[in-house]
């Protein structure tokens, strides 16, 4: 049976587009790369790049899905969440089977099973959940050269005490969610 599992990460900053992996693991997995496979926000970045770059060594299928900040704002966080995933799967054959972190069905097109915490139980939520986040975190990194002083850098996008006082100084970048969180309330909406 052919499993893809699905998860997002960037649900919760002020600035940048939620990223959503849908990843489907090689049967049998190859040898250690099952121990790398945990929730990626218990990972250090050292131990999700070296998941990552084992996932792609592995020959593991990778879709990857984004919804913009633009699409935050007109339809909300979660259904861009799910839109991410839709985008994410469409990239991949249709399995026989998505698992998706969460309480929410994507509506895939293909049965799906949600899992709350799927990310540390379920080794395929969990390489999507690497692969999401060491994608967005680049992402925003990229992003950071070219917007400096917000901090993306080192806190991707998160609403920390750097980026809040960036917002105060230099107001909101075009990648900023003007109606999403700190954001709305400090009254820096673009």
């Amino acid at each position: 049976m052919r499993v893809a599992g699905l998860d997002e990460v960037g649900r919760g900053p002020l600035a940048g587009p939620v990223l959503a992996a849908a990843v489907v693991l090689p049967d049998p997995l190859p040898h250690g790369l099952a121990a790398l496979l945990h929730d990626s926000k218990k990972l250090s970045a050292a131990a999700r790049e070296a998941a990552y770059a084992a996932l792609h060594a592995s020959g593991a299928e990778i879709g990857m899905g984004a919804a913009s900040v633009e699409e935050i704002a007109r339809i909300n966080i979660l259904q861009a969440s799910l839109l991410a995933m839709r985008r994410a799967l469409g990239r991949l054959a249709v399995p026989d089977l998505a698992l998706v972190d969460g309480n929410t069905d994507p509506r895939l097109g293909c049965p799906t099973r949600c899992i709350v915490g799927g990310d540390g139980s379920e080794p395929a939520i969990s390489a999507a959940s690497i692969v999401a986040k060491v994608l967005r975190d680049r992402l925003m990194a990229r992003l950071a050269v070219r917007y400096p002083g917000y901090g993306w850098e080192c806190n991707a996008g998160y609403g920390t005490a750097t980026h809040r006082a960036a917002l105060h100084q230099f107001g909101p970048s075009a990648h900023h969610r003007a109606n999403f969180g700190t954001v709305r309330r400090l009254g820096l909406g673009r």
